[in-house]
């Protein structure tokens, strides 16, 4: 099992036995928070000084949760531009035949790879942005992914934009910002807002606690060192076994996706299934993150029936159909929004795969999104049209957060996350009720 570990700031706790030193240090980085006391009891009531647990602040809004495909996502494959008379002509051998597409709407198809998402598209839940990038655009995957998390160009902020989300959330649960996954915490979390950072809900524990008896021992252990600290260590130090209280019993309670949902094997499904667990569960989650990679396909992208780029887009739609099954009627309160660091060029290139572009496709998915169709101002991939070679970008993805935050998540300050941005809304959601 893992050791509990939370992450702020990039930091993440090693394999090794739980000491007062170690959860200190871990505890700090996941914050000064409140608790999720709620579902916790026993040693961790006993903290001289801790403040009163409780499950967090009443959810405000919808849950967001971010899907961050890594590696430059090919949109132009996913959402194709099937009445563009150009998109065949520049990729001859990796375009999506027209005759194979899926519905969308009156310009554009979904690879048939997607078809488990296509319901969602039909019934309205599921919609796209298309040609959608950044204002200092840049091929390199580590510059545009930085500065796609930073989302304040021309700006001095280094914090994440979630992060400066966090600091206007009036929310203490433990919880209220959770990444799931085995990657590193995402540039969109670092800051000073306290988050925690999981492999997964049922990893998220004591090392050493290897059955009931020893986590009450460590617990109480744990809970003993921590009782006439001060009050900067022993409030961290109780959220972070609050929250590790928390995981075990929703680990012993074990866990059955509802409607029938079926989610994909693999990282992708296993986080939205852990993510669904904790909204249905009530642990205060407001911010949900998942990194999914390995988008970076210069060659060997495959045809319409097979290959590496169907393959992903299949464990993609399969993964967010079965979120959103999963979670039914809860859907109406949470909105999925998947970014890239960058597209992909228009045309193939000669290993049959794509190289680094610009703009890109964006997926919503959710009650509140205005779905069954391509948000955007299309600017076309006629030669003129092009960017050195790529797809041009009509739209700050900013711009697209901007409306999701203040329309569903009704965050009423969006230039402090967002500073100098300008643009009208797309329409993209509908206003929260």
């Amino acid at each position: 099992m893992d050791q509990l570990s939370a992450g702020c700031s990039g930091e993440h706790s090693g394999p090794q036995g739980v000491s007062r030193r170690t959860v200190v240090r871990v505890a700090l980085a996941a914050g000064a928070l409140g608790g999720v006391g709620a579902l916790a009891d026993g040693p961790l009531a006993s903290i001289a000084g801790a403040p009163a647990p409780s499950a967090g602040a009443a959810p405000v809004g919808d849950v967001l949760v971010v899907i961050s495909l890594r590696g430059g996502f090919d949109g132009l494959s996913a959402v194709v531009p099937a009445a563009d008379p150009d998109y065949a002509r520049h990729r001859p051998t990796v375009g999506i035949p027209a005759g194979h597409l899926l519905a969308g709407d009156d310009r554009f198809g979904l690879h048939p790879a997607l078809e488990s998402l296509h319901p969602f598209w039909r019934n309205g839940m599921l919609g796209a942005v298309h040609a959608v990038g950044q204002v200092n655009p840049s091929r390199s995957h580590f510059s545009a992914m930085a500065e796609l998390h930073r989302a304040a160009p021309g700006s001095a902020l280094r914090t994440g934009w979630i992060d400066r989300l966090l600091q206007l959330s009036a929310s203490t649960s433990a919880f209220r910002a959770t990444q799931v996954g085995d990657i590193g915490l995402l540039g969109s979390l670092s800051g000073p807002a306290p988050e925690l950072v999981m492999s997964s809900v049922d990893d998220f524990t004591l090392s050493g606690a290897w059955n009931d008896t020893e986590y009450r021992r460590w617990s109480t252990a744990l809970s003993a060192m921590h009782r006439r600290t001060p009050l900067t260590q022993v409030t961290p130090a109780h959220n972070a076994l609050a929250a590790v209280a928390t995981t075990t019993r929703l680990k012993a309670a074990g866990y059955t996706p509802a409607h029938g949902a079926t989610y994909p094997s693999g990282d992708l499904g296993t986080s939205l299934r852990d993510l669904a667990r904790l909204i249905k569960a009530g642990v205060g989650l407001r911010v949900g993150c998942v990194d999914h990679g390995d988008w970076d396909v210069h060659a060997d992208m495959g045809t319409v029936a097979s290959g590496r780029q169907r393959d992903q887009l299949v464990e993609l739609a399969r993964a967010l159909a079965a979120f959103a099954t999963d979670l039914g009627p809860l859907m109406s309160s949470v909105i999925v929004v998947t970014l890239s660091e960058f597209g992909r060029r228009v045309a193939e290139n000669g290993s049959g795969g794509t190289d680094h572009g610009l703009g890109n496709a964006v997926l919503l998915l959710g009650g509140g999104v205005v779905g069954g169709r391509v948000h955007g101002r299309w600017p076309g991939l006629a030669d003129r049209h092009l960017v050195d070679g790529d797809l041009a970008a009509t739209t700050d993805y900013r711009v697209i957060l901007r409306e999701i935050l203040t329309q569903r998540c009704l965050v009423a300050n969006p230039q402090s996350i967002f500073p100098g941005l300008a643009g009208t809304a797309l329409g993209v959601v509908r206003p929260r009720a």
